[in-house]
Formats: structure tokens, sequence, C-alpha cells
């Protein structure tokens, strides 16, 4: 970990974390102004791409189309062009950490790149017309980089100390079968909004299939999600996983119940546009809580910094940070930056 000799943080880990934290939010709000066009019916206010209109980068007075249509579009490819800024910041900052820093190196590198594909992806959505299927494609890379964005937020926090996973092969299956799950959770709700009423423009063609099918299909996804968290918070209980664990886990049901409150209440009135929004946002903290989660699942080698017991006997030695693995416990200055690290996130 680059830190002083008082165990801060230096200069440049001060400004990643900075850069990671604000990086997440960024994400996140660019998610739900997405939405936002779509709600509104913005999604053509720019009918070209990378242009604007044809021969202007910014908008032009037009007959056919109000100019806050048309801002709304661009404000948020100019909100678009401010994420990948910040993106950009992150790989720099991570970049002129000493030592480098590999696996944070790697998250800062995938923040600029998906960004960069997001605006493609944007592109190629508006020259199609919307199509329902390249709003999905638009959408969902975006939950993506919501949950590698809080990786890197845990990654900057923490030294790069071997790590175990806190859980035995059937406690890891139950786990990486919640976060497939709830990719596919994810997919079925863009389904419906595929099928729903917030096309981005009066004029694009819906999916076509019954809206009430496809929701069904998400409420069974819901349910099997939930039974998913429930074994998993049998195998928390019963495993070595530390408490910060069992903590994430308590807020990634809670979030998760109120999702599901929302998503029941929006159907039942007919799909309000501020309901979407919410519900938007609720999928974005759904995803930052179970990256948050999966992160927990890892514990240093050795006594835990967090109280919890060690158990190597089941679970396998293994290096989250990119350093060698090594054995032994850690050293005094390392354990104290560990655990005020730990603290942090």
């Amino acid at each position: 970990m680059t830190s002083d000799d008082a165990g801060a943080p230096s200069g440049a880990e001060a400004a990643l974390r900075r850069f990671a934290v604000v990086n997440v939010v960024a994400h996140v709000v660019i998610t739900v102004t997405g939405a936002f066009v779509r709600v509104t019916g913005s999604g053509l206010g720019c009918p070209t791409w990378p242009q604007c209109d044809p021969g202007s980068l910014v908008p032009t007075p037009r007959e056919d189309i109000a100019p806050v249509i048309q801002w709304i579009e661009f404000g948020n490819r100019l909100l678009g062009t401010v994420v990948l800024l910040i993106s950009v910041g992150c790989l720099v900052a991570a970049w002129r950490l000493r030592p480098r820093r590999r696996r944070v190196v790697t998250l800062a590198a995938i923040m600029p790149a998906g960004a960069v594909l997001q605006g493609v992806i944007g592109g190629f959505t508006v020259l199609n017309q919307l199509a329902w299927w390249n709003v999905m494609l638009h959408f969902l890379p975006s939950m993506l980089l919501i949950w590698f964005a809080v990786q890197l937020v845990v990654a900057v926090f923490l030294p790069d100390d071997p790590q175990r996973v806190a859980l035995s092969p059937p406690g890891r299956a139950v786990a990486t079968a919640g976060v497939v799950t709830l990719g596919l959770l994810l997919t079925a709700g863009t389904l419906v909004t595929a099928a729903g009423p917030h096309a981005g423009d009066p004029a694009t063609p819906r999916l076509d299939l019954p809206v009430q099918a496809l929701a069904g299909l998400h409420s069974v996804l819901l349910v099997l999600y939930l039974v998913l968290l429930a074994a998993l918070g049998v195998v928390l209980r019963l495993s070595s996983a530390p408490p910060r664990a069992r903590r994430r886990f308590v807020l990634l049901v809670a979030v998760v119940a109120a999702q599901g409150a929302l998503g029941s209440v929006q159907y039942a009135v007919g799909v309000p546009e501020v309901l979407v929004l919410l519900h938007v946002l609720g999928a974005a903290a759904v995803v930052a809580a179970a990256s948050l989660l999966w992160a927990s699942l890892a514990v240093p080698v050795g006594p835990d910094a967090d109280g919890g017991q060690t158990d190597s006997g089941t679970s396998a030695t293994w290096s989250v940070r990119g350093a060698p693995a090594r054995n032994g416990p850690m050293s005094s200055r390392q354990r104290t930056n560990f655990s005020d690290s730990r603290k942090a996130v």
C-alpha cells in the first residue's frame, strides 16, 4: 500500500480514492439521466451521431422538434464526456501509484474503455432509431460498469496482500449463482422496458411480446434471486466470512426488497415517469450493493482484521490485488494499514 510514514495515503493514492468514489457516482448518475432521456421521449433529440444535427455538433433550431427535447439528449451526451474524463482521471491516478498495483490499474483501465464503448453503443442506438434491442445493449453495460466501479473503490482502499475466499466451494457456488441470476434479472427488466410505453421517441417500434408475460418472467427471476440471497445468508452465517460481509449482505437484501416493492408499485400504477427513474436508480443501487458484498467475500491470509476466523482448509488462498500470494502473517505495519483501510470501505 502506498502511504507515508504515518500510514496515511500518499497524494497519488488519495487522488485515486477521490476519483474512484466520484467515478461510481458519475456512472450511476448517467444511467439515471439516460433513463430520463427515454421517459421524456428525447432519444432522437439529436437524430444523428457523432454529430447532433447533420453538419453540427450542437443542436440547431428545427421546426419538427422542441428545443428542450434537443437539449435533454445533447445534455446527456455532454454528461457522457464528463464521465469519460473522470474515468480517464481514475486510470491516470492509478498509473501514477508507486509501486504500481496491477489489479487497481486493470480496474481503472476498464472505466474509460467502458465509457468509450458506451458512447459508441449509444451512437449506434440513435442511428438505429432507438431499436429496443439496441437500447438493451446500451443499458446492460452500464450495470457492468457500476459493478467494476465499486470493485475499483474497494481495491484502492485495500493493500496488495494475498487474499482468500471466505466461503467453502458450495458457498462460492451459491454466491456465483446469485450474481448470474442478478444478470438475468436485469436482462428481463430490460425486456419489460422494451415492450413498455417508454421508448425514447413516440415513433419507435416496441418489442412485440406481452408485457404481462415479460413482467411475470421478471418476477420469477426476482423470487429466484431472493431464494439465493436467503441461501447466501445461511452460508455467511455458517462460514468464516468477516462481519463486514454480513453487514453488506443486510444492505443488499434491504436494497433488493425496496427495489422489488418499487417495481410492483410502478407496474400497478402504469409505469409513471418518476417511478421509472427511481426504478433505474434502484437497479444501479442493487448492482452496487451486490458488487460491494462480492468484494467482501475475500479476506486476508492470516488473522482477519475484521475479526473473522480463517479456515484455509476450506478456502483457496489467492491474491486479488495482483501481488504474489505469500504465506505467513502480515507485518504490524501491514496489519495497521489493512485495518485502517477496512474501516474506510
